[in-house]
């Protein structure tokens, strides 16, 4: 069973995507599940993760909504304000939900790096703990250690590192090293912390032109640290479409993954999403 661990819809319209460039056309659209289902067929997929793509509680309401009417809509990542304590109350009534699964703060776009490791938003990964609720970490390879740091500190904290922790592929396409840092960092975070990797993403860091042989060092060096029972494979549609359409970055996943067992790549493909995210 397939499984695309991490995709998005949104309607601009709602207003709160403060992170969307208005004049992109790509992004600046209504996604709904209506656009995803057939391709969705046409590759096999099974079911998804909806992650959050708005700093909003409303906003995961808005998703759960979809969720309750859509079968292949497996689970919801959504979002609390991490600032204000009195948000527990939202994660403790949204947990009650059988499709939510747990939150992403948008910590790749707090100018502040060291945001997540400050005293007054505690509570909130305390809560996570408490609840058996997921964590996603969005973040740049600049925040592995903030990360590293924080995972000691939290150990029982269910967390999956989305994008690759999004690696400078274009940095390395044009001749600067964007591959040696990340790659110690990855590593401290699979040998050092019980964390799961999303591959996704690697297409949207990557500048225009690139190769399958751009991606392929990050890709390898993601499922030798973590392993492929802690690999799990998203799409990241719609800003995949950035760079690539839905069927061709999953064509691209395959061949990167191609030389693992068929046990192996049905775990990237399927099996650690279900088995992380509790998805059957």
């Amino acid at each position: 069973m397939k499984i695309d661990a991490h995709q998005h819809f949104w309607q601009p319209a709602r207003g709160d995507y403060d992170w969307m460039p208005r004049d992109n056309a790509v992004l600046n659209k209504p996604y709904f599940p209506a656009d995803l289902a057939p391709v969705l067929r046409q590759h096999d997929i099974a079911g998804t993760v909806l992650v959050q793509a708005a700093a909003t509680v409303a906003e995961t309401e808005y998703m759960l909504g979809l969720a309750d009417a859509t079968p292949f809509i497996r689970g919801v990542v959504g979002w609390i304000d991490f600032e204000k304590p009195a948000d527990r109350a939202h994660l403790e009534r949204l947990a009650q939900h059988p499709k939510f699964l747990g939150v992403r703060p948008m910590i790749q776009d707090i100018p502040d790096p060291d945001w997540m490791l400050r005293l007054d938003i505690e509570w909130a990964f305390e809560a996570l703990c408490d609840l058996d609720l997921t964590f996603d970490a969005l973040g740049f390879p600049a925040h592995q250690n903030n990360f590293l740091t924080l995972i000691r500190r939290y150990p029982s904290l269910r967390v999956v590192y989305d994008h690759c922790m999004k690696p400078q592929i274009r940095d390395q396409q044009a001749g600067r090293d964007a591959f040696s840092g990340w790659a110690e960092g990855i590593a401290r975070l699979a040998g050092e912390t019980q964390g799961y990797c999303k591959l996704s993403g690697l297409v949207t860091e990557a500048a225009s032109g690139w190769t399958l042989d751009d991606l392929r060092p990050f890709a390898d060096h993601v499922i030798r640290a973590f392993g492929p029972d802690r690999v799990m494979w998203g799409s990241d549609w719609p800003v995949c479409r950035l760079q690539a359409e839905y069927g061709d970055w999953m064509s691209i996943a395959q061949k990167l993954t191609a030389h693992l067992s068929r046990s192996e790549q049905e775990w990237i493909f399927g099996r650690t999403a279900t088995r992380f995210y509790r998805l059957d």
